[in-house]
């Protein structure tokens, strides 16, 4: 197939909608098919992507719509950058979002007689704080456009529960399909941790819990901090590493505790070294779907300490691969502290790894592909 992804956001952008992205296009290149990304300009972007085209974007854009850093803002191609644009053949289009890159999607689907897929990947209520309007009326401008998107679609997927109900709370009742995120197992089966622990002065006996992710006000972080502090009062010896970067980096920096290391951004190639490194990974967000980051924590074999969320209850066997706990520090504490415990902990760091192959990037390729199938097989145009 030709297949043709459309999406505001591509590496080097560090989130998880990029990772994942770029993950099914390697996935799906590997499987045989012509994949086809088209996606914003980046300031790092390499010289040369194969397979990659470009869309202008902007900066300042992104910051008055209240954007990450690391996030340019798509602008709409002009007639004469589209012309240049591989579009004609292709058999399915993709996109991740229902706003310019959906209806982009949309309309390049329609020259090329395809279908579109749509993955609904953002909880966009739990964001509106980050744009210069009222939160009531981002609301009632926001659901009905995502759920009109959504009707317009050959196909819905979704990479957690949160996903689907928020989609029913706008009003859609169409079927939605739920698609997890994949993770290149591989690049985590053979990591360690040791260099990761030795340049952050962790001993490698010394239990040490992980965060990883972008540091923003979403995620919970004085929670988290909190529930460090507190399950550190238990036990001395606890070392917590924050990974990530962040509007509320500062601030968090600022009531962290004894015991936590800021370690800011990191590669993502250190990705994998940086989740190996923990014996556990601690998470206070309630506004994930299924975040890349804790399926990579369970890809190295970090059981997951996580306040109670739709994503928290997907990815977590109590017990088995980690535990979801109430948004308290006290909660949170009291789970870190029976996971970190030593009889314990070897089967539950067993159990995060046996529990991460279902996401293994080779099984969602094909999976993803056999959407495209099934949207091809009842292909109908769109207006």
């Amino acid at each position: 197939m030709r297949i043709g992804i459309v999406t505001a956001t591509y590496l080097p952008s560090r989130n998880g909608v990029a990772t994942s992205t770029a993950l099914f296009a390697r996935g799906l290149r590997e499987r045989g098919h012509e994949v086809l990304v088209f996606a914003p300009r980046h300031p790092q972007m390499p010289p040369h992507e194969d397979g990659v085209y470009r869309l202008n974007s902007s900066f300042a854009g992104a910051r008055a719509l209240g954007a990450p850093a690391d996030y340019p803002v798509m602008l709409a191609p002009g007639p004469r950058l589209t012309a240049r644009l591989p579009l004609r053949g292709l058999d399915v289009v993709h996109t991740m979002h229902p706003f310019l890159a959906g209806r982009l999607a949309l309309r390049w689907a329609r020259l090329a007689g395809a279908p579109v897929v749509f993955t609904a990947h953002t909880q966009y209520d739990e964001y509106l704080h980050y744009t210069p309007m009222p939160r009531r009326v981002g609301r009632a401008v926001l659901r009905p456009h995502v759920s009109a998107f959504a009707r317009r679609v050959d196909a819905v997927l979704a990479p957690g529960q949160a996903m689907v109900d928020m989609l029913r709370g706008y009003g859609f009742a169409g079927e939605t399909t739920l698609f997890p995120n994949p993770v290149d197992l591989t690049a985590f089966a053979g990591a360690s941790g040791a260099a990761f622990r030795a340049e952050y002065h962790v001993a490698p006996d010394v239990p040490l819990v992980v965060s990883l992710g972008r540091l923003a006000p979403e995620k919970n972080l004085g929670v988290m901090l909190r529930a460090f502090d507190r399950a550190r009062a238990s036990r001395p010896e606890l070392r917590l590493l924050v990974v990530g970067d962040g509007p509320s980096r500062a601030e968090a920096q600022a009531m962290a505790p004894e015991g936590v290391t800021f370690t800011g951004p990191v590669p993502y190639a250190r990705v994998p070294e940086a989740l190996a490194a923990a014996d556990a990974f601690l998470t206070a967000s309630t506004s994930e779907v299924l975040p890349m980051s804790m399926i990579e924590a369970l890809a190295a074999g970090a059981p997951l300490v996580a306040a109670r969320s739709a994503a928290a209850l997907d990815l977590i066997r109590e017990g088995e691969n980690g535990t979801v706990r109430e948004a308290t520090p006290d909660d949170l504490s009291l789970g870190l502290l029976e996971t970190l415990d030593p009889p314990r902990l070897g089967a539950l760091q067993a159990g995060a790894r046996a529990s991460a192959r279902q996401y293994a990037l080779p099984e969602r390729a094909a999976a993803l592909e056999a959407v495209y199938l099934r949207v091809l097989a009842r292909r109908r145009p769109h207006f």
